[in-house]
C-alpha cells in the first residue's frame, strides 16, 4: 500500500482531493508548456481524450526521472464539446463565449492519471465525465460571468465546480473528484493494492 506520492503538478485541487484522501503529497510542477504540446497533439490528429492522457502521462514521467524511487502522479483535465478541446478561458469574455457555446448542451470533461516510477508510466486511466449545462438566459450567463474570479477562473475555468459552478447544470456526473481533476476511485485502488 503507498500513502505518500509526488503529484507532478501545481494543482491546489489536485492536492486538496489527494490530501483529503489521506495521502502525504509532495507538490512539484513539472514546467511543461500545455498549450504547446496540446497544439501538436492536435495538429497529428489526437482526440480530447488522448491529449488529457499523454499529457498526464508528460507529467508524470517528467518528475518521475528525477524521483525514480517515488511513485509520482500526473494528470490532465480536458474539456471536450462535439469532440473540439476547449481551454481554460483567458479573460471573461472568453469564458461568456465558451458558456454560451455550452449553454443547454452536454460536454464531457476527460480526466486522466498516469502513475509513474523509475521515469515510465507503470499504469494510467481516466473517467469520462459528461455534464449538461442547463438552458441559461443571456442575463444569467451575464450575471454568472459578472461574479467569475478572474483568478479562479485561470484556474479551474469556465463554470468553477471547485467554486460554486454546480448552479449551471441540469445533469452532472456523480464522481465529483473526477469532475475537479482527479479520478480518485481508480487511483485510490490502485495506490492501496501497489508495493
Amino acid at each position: 500500500m503507498i500513502n505518500e506520492v509526488i503529484l507532478a503538478s501545481s494543482s491546489g485541487i489536485r492536492l486538496k482531493i489527494l490530501q483529503d484522501n489521506k495521502f502525504k503529497v509532495k507538490q512539484i510542477s513539472p514546467g511543461i508548456d500545455e498549450d504547446e504540446v496540446k497544439v501538436s497533439l492536435i495538429n497529428s490528429g489526437a482526440t480530447c481524450l488522448q491529449i488529457a492522457k499523454n499529457l498526464a502521462e508528460l507529467k508524470a514521467n517528467r518528475i518521475s526521472a528525477k524521483y525514480p524511487g517515488e511513485v509520482v502522479i500526473g494528470a490532465d483535465q480536458v474539456m471536450d464539446f462535439e469532440g473540439k478541446n476547449y481551454s481554460k478561458p483567458n479573460n471573461k469574455d472568453e469564458a461568456r463565449s465558451i458558456l454560451k457555446l455550452l449553454n443547454n448542451n452536454k460536454h464531457f470533461l476527460h480526466s486522466a492519471v498516469c502513475v509513474s516510477r523509475g521515469g515510465s508510466m507503470i499504469t494510467n486511466f481516466h473517467e469520462s465525465c459528461p455534464l449538461k449545462v442547463r438552458n441559461l438566459r443571456d442575463k444569467e450567463i451575464d450575471e454568472y460571468i459578472a461574479r467569475l474570479d478572474e483568478e479562479k477562473m485561470l484556474k479551474y475555468g469556465v463554470y468553477q465546480i471547485e467554486a460554486g459552478g454546480l448552479e449551471l447544470f441540469d445533469e452532472i456526473h456523480d464522481d465529483m473528484e473526477a469532475i475537479m481533476g482527479l479520478p480518485m476511485k481508480q487511483l485510490k485502488i490502485y495506490l492501496n493494492n501497489l508495493k
